[in-house]
């Protein structure tokens, strides 16, 4: 004799869903960032436009949670400050005193934000804030491009990413040259790349959840 058939029960649908839903959230992965390859630079206004000063920052650490299947993350950079290098050991001096970033005070700069716009897995751009000279302004950067592959050596994934976004320095209490005309407009790039924590060879985040 055949047993009817019977519609899922409230119980099952929910078992069902919260393994759907653990699965997915396994797929997250967190990416350490590798100082060698991580230089946040920055290009700022001398005297109104005669000409543009560059710089970056030789010390950065941090890292990098992604979820491909969900399209969700998260960043948490940190940026040693007294690291900042215009290439000139006389502009270093005067971009470390109280002048710019005072690094005595403020040794560090801080970015925190969550991963978003995602596309085909791949995020566009990260909603976050910047902690700078002691102040805490929120700023979006965009991401013009990201992509992760096998590291030829750790055969682990590693990610990179080339994201940047602009401010206001002054927002940040940095006025120095304001009384002189330069601009406070201020032009940041973030060059990162990340390596997947996880020591195990072959790992990465998945790109979809399995079933």
């Amino acid at each position: 004799m055949s047993l009817p058939y019977r519609t899922p029960t409230a119980l099952t649908s929910a078992l069902l869903l919260l393994l759907a839903t653990s699965t997915a959230h396994a797929a997250a992965a967190t990416y350490a960032v590798d100082p060698a390859h991580t230089y946040p630079s920055f290009e700022a206004d001398h005297f109104g436009g005669l000409s543009t000063w560059r710089g970056k920052f030789d010390r950065t650490s941090g890292k990098v949670i992604l979820d491909k299947a969900v399209g969700a993350g998260s960043v948490d950079i940190t940026v040693d400050a007294t690291s900042v290098d215009f290439g000139l050991d006389k502009m270093n001096e005067t971009a470390r005193s109280k002048e710019l970033f005072d690094v005595a005070q403020y040794p560090t700069a801080t970015y925190r934000g969550q991963l978003t716009g995602f596309v085909n897995g791949v995020p566009t751009r990260v909603d976050g804030s910047l902690t700078l000279h002691g102040v805490t302004r929120p700023l979006e950067l965009t991401i013009k491009s990201f992509k992760c592959i096998p590291h030829p050596l750790y055969k682990r994934e590693l990610c990179g990413a080339d994201a940047y976004a602009t401010f206001k320095r002054d927002a940040f209490g940095m006025d120095s040259g304001k009384d002189y005309g330069f601009s406070m407009d201020v032009t940041l790039r973030i060059q990162v790349e990340a390596l997947i924590e996880d020591g195990s060879a072959g790992k990465v985040a998945l790109a979809a959840p399995t079933h």
